[in-house]
């Protein structure tokens, strides 16, 4: 009988620990999981916000390096670590420089 009365006791602590799982924990880890794989296929030409509120468009990004070039007014370029970039706001389905000639 004793043994029945603590598991009813805990019972609302276990639950709210569900929900927050469920609710909270879990829906951040996946965002989480898709921003690391968005910033691993950053290329030029992908507008990004950094986690300062800069936005700006990427002019170089090197493949397994940490870092990536950032346009963020005409002519005014920086260096910023992926890990700063806090979101991809547009991405580009070609790169930047690729032009179209006319015939």
């Amino acid at each position: 009988m004793l043994a029945n009365s603590g598991i009813i006791q805990f019972a609302p602590m276990i639950l709210v620990f569900i929900v927050f799982y469920f609710m909270l924990i879990r829906p951040q880890q996946t965002r989480q999981r898709e921003l690391k794989a968005q910033l691993a296929a950053l290329r030029r030409g992908d507008r990004v916000l950094t986690s300062g509120g800069i936005i700006g468009t990427v002019q170089l990004a090197r493949e397994g390096s940490p870092e990536v070039e950032v346009e963020i007014a005409p002519g005014i370029r920086v260096q910023i670590m992926r890990s700063n970039v806090s979101e991809i706001l547009s991405s580009s389905a070609k790169p930047a420089n690729d032009v179209k000639t006319k015939k």
